[in-house]
């Protein structure tokens, strides 16, 4: 490194010291205490950067003559599109293509009434709460949830602690397991867009009532939005169900099934009576003709 500038400037500071410009130039000049080539000594953190690999460029470097590729053949020669089967005719183009996939399926993380136990007695759960998925996967019963929850009963001869607890479905023998147990089960509908909210804990299946809006309208709750409800029959007609425990079973009225297009018995309408009433009582034999 150069030497630096006081020391440049000392032969001739020595008799400008006497001047009457001394005392006003000589603390700029005394001040200047930095290398003059610092710059050249500027270079970036250690591991900021890798060095490029320079193929080919002899056996010395570790990645001369063939440069990482191999003996000949086609990887080394050029590229190897995906899928391709070495030139033959492709196995799906000769026997065909076998098979759907069913875009209506859904996948639902299940978890057994042992784990479940297991966690209350670790103290990982608390069982005096509602049990949603946000404390089965804060708590790690879960490890992530997919489409949903589906809560089943390995396990069910150990359950001994009442809970309340709110899954995506429910087998019939766990329902009548944590029911014995003195527990309740419900069963809602959930959207991969509320089980994120769910997650982050800004929305609540415990406290949220049935309702198509998105939105909160109480701002004094601390959850953002409101659960969605179901809009496809068959997920309206699981949850209307009381055999599953759906949150909208109580929207059946009494007598009357889940399915959407139950009609109570003899409310219908008797048309062959209004037929004969308008015919006489007399039925001929083109009643029943089209044309």
């Amino acid at each position: 490194m150069p030497p630096q500038l006081k020391h440049i400037c000392a032969p001739y500071l020595a008799g400008f010291s006497s001047s009457p410009l001394s005392s006003f130039l000589l603390p700029f000049l005394q001040q200047q205490q930095r290398a003059a080539s610092i710059l050249s000594s500027l270079s970036d953190n250690q591991g900021a950067y890798n060095k490029r690999i320079r193929r080919g460029r002899g056996p010395a470097s570790g990645k001369g003559k063939t440069s990482g590729r191999g003996h000949k053949g086609q990887k080394q020669h050029g590229k190897v599109p995906r899928g391709f089967q070495g030139g033959q005719t492709p196995l799906e183009v000769v026997h065909g293509k076998r098979g759907f996939e069913n875009q209506f399926s859904v996948e639902m993380s299940p978890v057994n009434l042992d784990r479940i136990q297991s966690w209350i007695d670790q103290g990982r759960l608390d069982p005096n709460k509602t049990i949603t998925m946000k404390e089965l996967n804060d708590s790690r019963c879960l490890h992530g949830v997919k489409d949903g929850v589906k809560l089943l009963a390995r396990g069910a001869e150990q359950l001994k602690s009442p809970m309340n607890i709110i899954v995506s479905r429910a087998s019939t023998a766990a329902i009548k397991a944590i029911e014995d147990a003195g527990g309740k089960v419900t069963t809602r509908y959930y959207t991969p867009f509320s089980i994120r909210r769910v997650l982050r804990g800004e929305s609540n299946p415990a406290i949220d009532s049935p309702s198509n809006f998105n939105t909160v309208t109480d701002h004094t709750s601390p959850f953002q939005y409101r659960m969605p409800d179901p809009t496809s029959r068959k997920d309206i007609e699981y949850y209307r169900d009381p055999a599953h425990r759906g949150y909208l079973s109580h929207l059946v009225p009494e007598g009357e099934g889940p399915s959407l297009f139950f009609k109570t018995p003899g409310n219908g309408r008797v048309l062959r009576g209004k037929r004969s009433a308008r015919s006489g009582g007399k039925s001929t034999k083109g009643d029943n003709r089209i044309w």
